[in-house]
């Protein structure tokens, strides 16, 4: 695909990042497979070493798996880190104009958390490809995580200025306008602390070393609180706000993103718990953890049917996903989508697997992975979709780059 239709330096938004991170995540979504399907015994995830053996003497549906998820893992890694450059280029030309001046003045300020967003996705899916694609990385995998904890920590810091100068433009200046935060769109700036923890998680549960997994705890302790936090406050707000106004029908795909935010957040709380029980000796019962990851999946569902009760009203796939208008914040679309997918292959495995109640490989095991497939399926043909017109050879449409206030 060649990218085209590319909006007019004025017209550019930061929610263009999100194609970068939805890639991203669709990526890992393939790496689900591996990790909860193939052996890997003695390593936290599969790796070069582990998926070699398990291709040349697996049945051929193992094979079809493990290469079907590779050349996914392959073709969406590829295509994050190319979007990601070219937002990189669109956004440095953007900033030169006016039209960015005019944006750093308002709610839509947040937006550009979208930045360290797709950032720290990226050095996830350079953690799963280093993996599954580099022999004998794994073997030296202990030298790496302090590299990572580093990498996020750079992440980190890069978020906090941005998020803190617009906190502090709003909270000393003013110019927050209430009426039009009626969307989660302010949800997006915490989205990215709660990537960044996620981030410091898989260090603390994969590595063997105390103090490294000890940092990176408190690491992603951080950035999950802040996460955390800043999001009850954003989410009281949005809600007021919609009650009061009414949600924008461009903006409504953001009541979505709370199951992004539910599965990062809680696949790096589930992270911390299993990094106490293997380096520090806590237990933590499978009972407990059924009960952890059925509650935020719940919380998912809920989520889930409002917005899509919201966009159904709105006509908003009608108009923005197959229809001729165009709205970057339509990428939104793509992480609930990934998010719910990645966040249900914890509930079967750790949760009804983990629990006794569900037997790996089952003809129960594999019917709760048919909608999971679908689902991923759909996802990405929405990707498809929407890169094609915001990025690809359609022909050129006046784009409507309305900001998720």
């Amino acid at each position: 695909m060649r990218f085209t239709s590319q909006p007019k330096r004025e017209q550019f938004s930061p929610l263009y990042f999100l194609s970068s991170l939805g890639a991203g995540g669709l990526a890992i979504s393939f790496f689900m497979y591996l990790l909860w399907m193939t052996p890997h015994k003695g390593q936290p995830i599969p790796s070069y070493s582990t998926l070699v053996p398990a291709f040349q003497d697996g049945s051929i549906a193992m094979q079809a798996m493990i290469l079907a998820s590779l050349l996914g893992i392959l073709y969406f890694s590829f295509t994050h880190l190319r979007t990601l450059i070219w937002n990189f280029r669109q956004y440095r030309a953007w900033r030169e104009t006016d039209a960015f001046a005019r944006f750093v003045k308002t709610n839509a300020e947040s937006q550009l958390m979208a930045i360290p967003l797709s950032l720290a996705m990226t050095v996830n899916v350079a953690f799963i490809v280093g993996a599954v694609f580099v022999p004998n990385l794994w073997e030296v995998a202990e030298y790496l995580f302090p590299a990572a904890i580093l990498a996020f920590a750079a992440i980190g810091v890069y978020a906090f200025r941005i998020f803190l100068d617009f906190f502090g433009r709003v909270l000393t200046v003013g110019g927050f306008t209430c009426a039009k935060n009626n969307s989660f769109g302010q949800m997006l700036s915490v989205f990215a602390f709660a990537m960044i923890g996620v981030g410091f998680s898989a260090s603390a549960v994969m590595t063997h070393n105390k103090l490294v997994s000890a940092i990176a705890f408190m690491g992603t302790a951080l950035f999950v609180m802040a996460a955390i936090i800043f999001g009850a406050m954003m989410l009281v707000m949005g809600f007021r706000a919609m009650m009061e106004n009414a949600a924008e029908k461009e903006t409504s795909p953001t009541l979505w993103i709370i199951i992004p935010f539910i599965t990062v957040v809680g696949i790096a709380l589930y992270r911390l718990n299993m990094a106490l029980v293997h380096n520090f000796g806590v237990e933590w019962a499978a009972g407990s953890a059924f009960a952890f990851l059925t509650f935020l999946f719940a919380i998912q569902l809920v989520f889930g049917l409002l917005g899509y009760a919201v966009m159904r009203r709105f006509g908003y796939f009608e108009h923005f996903v197959s229809g001729p208008r165009k709205s970057p914040g339509s990428y939104a679309l793509i992480c609930p989508g990934v998010a719910l997918f990645v966040f249900a292959n914890f509930v079967i495995n750790p949760g009804l697997v983990g629990l006794g109640v569900l037997a790996k490989f089952s003809i129960a095991y594999f019917a709760l992975y048919v909608p999971l497939v679908a689902l991923q399926l759909k996802t990405i043909q929405v990707y498809f979709r929407l890169n094609r017109k915001h990025l690809g050879d359609e022909p050129e449409r006046p784009a409507e780059l309305v900001p998720a206030e």
